[in-house]
């Protein structure tokens, strides 16, 4: 008699949701300390181990369900359902964060921003004025929601893949 799969998609959900809850308490804390508009390379480290940490610790639990199996195409699907699932409620949660909790965040970005380019580059003022009206046209909610989708979903699909290839475990049905 066989037995039931567990469903790929409720690992997703759940694992997708969690990803999504630490993300957000990523960014309160980065907020509660005024750097939430500055990125860098430490945010952005803490946020793609965050990303791995959800996917690969669902694909394990799918795969504890499973019997100890789990294939690529499972892997996959586990994987980038996670990061679907936990890029969308941060993207909700940024679209709030910029309209509600601190609507001069985008202004506190382009400044920030500014002012390295200004201590960093060769670029004379009116050039990085020009280089920041091209940002402000990308700064709109449909270009960020439809960035962060992709994104989302590009990276999800790399890491899913990695991790996949790595904790995969095919039955053998010889």
């Amino acid at each position: 008699m066989e037995e039931n799969q567990p469903n790929t998609g409720k690992y997703a959900l759940t694992y997708g949701a969690i990803l999504g809850g630490m993300s957000i308490i990523f960014i309160l804390m980065l907020f509660s300390v005024d750097m939430h508009y500055q990125g860098g390379a430490i945010v952005v480290v803490i946020s793609v181990l965050l990303a791995i940490a959800a996917i690969v610790f669902g694909m394990i639990q799918f795969r504890k369900a499973n019997r100890g199996f789990m294939t690529l195409s499972q892997a996959m699907k586990v994987g980038v359902g996670i990061a679907l699932v936990g890029g969308i409620i941060g993207i909700i949660f940024n679209q709030v964060m910029t309209s509600v909790i601190d609507p001069e965040m985008l202004n506190k970005a382009m400044e920030f921003q500014k002012e390295g380019l200004l201590e960093s580059t060769k670029m004379t003022s009116e050039q990085i004025d020009a280089q920041m009206e091209l940002g402000k046209s990308f700064a709109t909610p449909g270009i960020q929601i439809a960035i962060g989708l992709v994104f989302s979903l590009v990276t999800g699909l790399i890491y899913s893949v990695i991790a996949g290839l790595i904790l995969k475990r095919e039955e053998n049905l010889n």
